[in-house]
């Protein structure tokens, strides 16, 4: 070594390899000698003047025999202090290192290891800074003294109070609490100052792990005291218990889900994921979250019904009175339960039924899926879907989730308590979606027949048979509907009512409802036929009745105050008789009745909409001016209803010489569309042939008839298309007394859905062409111009009938 404060011995002397184990100079330490080389040279290390020994530790202590690789490169040079030899042979022996020393050679001479070693003496100069860093060095391992419950403190700090920083350090490092190899790793160092640094660190790591222990150890402790205080208090609360002669809670509860587990009926798999739930539950401490968790998901595996069913009534006479004592009309739906009904009777294979009412708003579409409950005898169910837009609503959370709850399927299945109870999906058309997902797709499987005997929630992760619900869904318009859940339903569509069905439902229901509702005798308040159709005239608009049993309802709200106020036991006859009592009582009136114009006029048509809430009619005026050819058009139209008035222009242009209109019209006039009411938006197709009438009566100055509305698209050729919402549409003319119709002859088949009291009133025109609608809408004769005029007709007579003069 060419340090200059180390001196150097070579000596040979016997060697004995340590196992887990590092001895420091200055150091007494006592072992067992047990192998057979070690204790042969033990004892040639005690016949020598010195009792010297070489002890060096083995890189591997699992090997018994270890050879020169096995072993590490530097050990101390010890002398023997004490020996005892045990019964067994092995030998206690006690040590003290005297100096470190690098082994060069190992030989094994009559048994015995013996070592070629450089011994070290170290002699370190000490300086003030040696000094102070050596205080430094001994403060850290007081407090680490202080704080291990491995070091006896107040015995070993004297013996640290040394001036030799060589000494100083290996005392350290021998008390220090570390691993095998880190002792090695001081060991090897020879510099004393370099030996205190690394001391230092260790010291430190050392400290923050007792920091960490400590730290465990009382948050342990912590929660050994609740469990042991949980534990206590448990046991006290069951010796009361014991005292007053109660049952364990505990115990009961779970006797209670189990039995509760063996009665739900459930299939295999949902009753041993009970059961498994339940094992899990038990052995759960009572007041942890994680067994409420699994109390819940067992309570609502047993609540929801499995095998559970609602008697079904089977009479179909019965169910037939029931039906037409809660709705006047509705012949087709109630034809319809019936028939599920009679199927019933003679199988019980039957799919579940999945039917969607589409209608405006109140013409009794939730009431009748109530009704067909009562009729069947099974239970009732309502889940409004109106601005839903989570996907969890539907199928549940997952139960990794707190506060995670099933869907609302599951929820209503079990408040209904069997398996095949009617469910309305209220407002099916008003469900949105957004990131959480769209409800719709997930109820493609609720109202598939083919999938959902095997619904997926995912609170309950098991299947669920909803095969056996009666499901109806209801909803204002069916377009908003996803095509895919269109196609899974039965769509039956409940149209508005005429007045004299309003009239007939206003007195069979709303009226005795009303005045029940209000605490009036039936006996004593009379409600005219005049009177209710004074409300449903000039009090409503609406296809339903539900703003006319409102109106009912302020009526009586009205007589009551006057009954109380003569005295409610004199006994005081009213009779709501006539259009002026019904004034008196609520006002002047809010709508004013569409009726028909009074007289034929040049340029206005009468045309046939629908709306949400029922059909409406609506006239379209057509103004020209002088001008270049401009065409507006107002009245809050949207793009399909813009070019509709487009299309009919270009059909009046490429007729010009037919109609007896002059050809440069296109050119000299301005024509301006409107249709009143523009604050309300309008668009659709079937104001085609309406605007088209109105714009060849306001060029030939011919008037529209005042009696005749009509409905239907047109092309450029002149061709009439169908249109939708046939019957709302004309129950609004009925309702405003006009008395002819003009529709598209491919719409022949919706008018038998039309009251036949509608029928017998109304004549109505099927008709393919334009030349046809004029034929019966103009109320005059239309001339031709001559034939050398008749240079801009592009129409093809394909398209057209006749040709030359329309007369009506």
């Amino acid at each position: 070594m060419n340090s200059s404060f180390i001196k150097e011995e070579r000596k040979v002397l016997p060697a004995v390899p340590l196992r887990d184990m590092v001895i420091f100079p200055h150091m007494m330490a006592p072992f067992i000698v047990g192998r057979e080389s070690s204790v042969r040279a033990l004892e040639l290390a005690l016949s020598l003047p010195e009792k010297q020994l070489f002890l060096i530790s083995q890189r591997d202590p699992k090997i018994d025999e270890p050879r020169r690789e096995d072993i590490q490169d530097i050990g101390v040079v010890a002398r023997v202090i004490q020996n005892l030899k045990l019964p067994n042979g092995n030998v206690k022996v006690m040590v003290e290192g005297e100096k470190r020393g690098r082994l060069l050679e190992l030989v094994e001479h009559d048994g015995a290891l013996q070592a070629e070693v450089d011994s070290f003496d170290i002699r370190y100069p000490s300086s003030d800074k040696l000094q102070t860093y050596m205080s430094k060095v001994l403060s850290t391992f007081e407090q680490y003294a202080k704080m291990s419950h491995h070091l006896a403190f107040e015995g070993l700090m004297p013996t640290l109070k040394l001036d030799d920083p060589d000494r100083f350090a290996d005392t350290l490092a021998a008390h220090l609490m570390v691993t095998t190899s880190e002792k090695q790793g001081l060991l090897e160092m020879l510099n004393p100052y370099e030996r205190l640094q690394r001391l230092h660190d260790l010291i430190d790591v050392e400290i923050e792990k007792v920091n960490i222990d400590k730290r465990v150890n009382i948050q342990v402790k912590k929660q050994m005291e609740k469990a042991q205080k949980e534990y206590y208090l448990n046991e006290k609360v069951k010796a009361i218990h014991d005292e007053l002669g109660r049952k364990d809670d505990r115990a009961e509860e779970v006797k209670e889900l189990k039995d509760r587990i063996e009665e739900a009926g459930m299939p295999k798999e949902a009753k041993e994921k009970a059961e498994q739930e339940l094992k899990r539950l038990e052995a759960m401490p009572p007041v942890s979250a994680e067994a409420t968790v699994s109390r819940n998901y067992i309570d609502w595996l047993v609540s929801v019904p499995w095998k559970k069913k609602s008697r079904e009534l089977r009479d179909l006479n019965r169910a037939n009175e029931i039906l037409n004592a809660d709705h006047y009309g509705l012949e087709k739906i109630k034809e319809r339960i019936l028939e599920f009904l009679a199927v019933r009777q003679l199988t019980r294979k039957t799919q579940s039924s999945i039917i969607c009412f589409v209608g405006p708003p109140g013409v009794g579409k939730s009431s009748l899926a109530k009704s067909i409950a009562k009729a069947t005898g099974r239970k009732f169910v309502r889940l409004s879907l109106g601005g839903v837009r989570d996907e969890a609503e539907i199928r549940g959370h997952r139960r990794t989730y707190i506060g995670a709850f099933p869907g609302q399927i599951i929820q209503m299945m079990k408040k209904a308590g069997a398996v095949n109870p009617v469910f309305l999906l209220d407002e099916i058309d008003k469900m949105a979606m957004d990131f959480r997902g769209d409800p719709a797709a997930a109820l493609l499987e609720v109202l598939d027949p083919e999938q959902n005997d095997t619904f997926g929630d995912h609170y309950l992760d098991v299947e669920y048979d909803l095969s056996k619900v009666m499901f109806i869904a209801t909803a204002n318009v069916i377009h908003t509907v996803p095509p895919a859940l269109r196609d899974r339903m039965e769509v039956i569509e409940l149209t508005g009512y005429t007045p004299s069905e309003k009239l007939a439902i206003g007195q069979q229901f709303l009226v005795p409802r009303q005045i029940d509702t209000h605490g009036l005798k039936p006996d004593l308040i009379k409600f005219e036929d005049d009177a209710v159709k004074a409300l449903i005239d000039h009090y409503t608009r609406e296809a339903g009745v539900r703003n006319l049993e409102r109106e009912i309802a302020s009526v009586c709200r009205k007589l009551a105050r006057r009954v109380v106020k003569e005295g409610k036991d004199k006994g005081l006859e009213i009779s709501v008789d006539g259009a002026e009592f019904i004034r008196e009582l609520l006002g002047k009136p809010r709508f004013r009745r569409r009726r028909k114009r009074e007289k034929s006029i040049v340029g206005v048509s009468t045309g046939l909409a629908w709306t949400e809430v029922g059909g409406e009619i609506l006239e379209t005026e057509v103004g020209l001016m002088k001008g270049k050819g401009k065409l507006d058009l107002t009245g809050k139209l949207g793009d399909v209803m813009q070019e509709s008035a487009r299309a009919a222009v270009s059909y009046v242009r490429s007729r010009t010489a037919f109609l007896g209109i002059d050809p440069d019209f296109s050119s000299e006039l301005d024509i301006h569309i409107h249709v009143p009411e523009g604050a309300i938006p309008k668009d659709g197709p079937s104001a085609g042939i309406t605007m088209a009438t109105a714009l060849v009566s306001a060029l030939t100055e011919i008037p529209v008839h005042k009696d005749v509305a009509m409905t239907g698209e047109i092309t450029l050729r002149g061709t009439v298309l169908p249109v939708g919402g046939i019957k709302d549409k004309i129950l609004a003319a009925f309702r405003a007394d006009i008395t002819e119709l003009v529709i598209p002859s491919e719409n022949e088949k919706d008018l038998e859905d039309i009251p036949e009291e509608v029928r017998e009133v109304l004549t109505v025109h099927l008709v393919e062409s334009m030349d046809e609608v004029l034929t019966y809408t103009l109320d005059g004769e239309i001339t031709s111009l001559p034939e050398s005029k008749k240079k801009f007709d592009q129409v093809s007579s394909e398209a057209n009938v006749g040709s030359g003069s329309l007369a009506h």
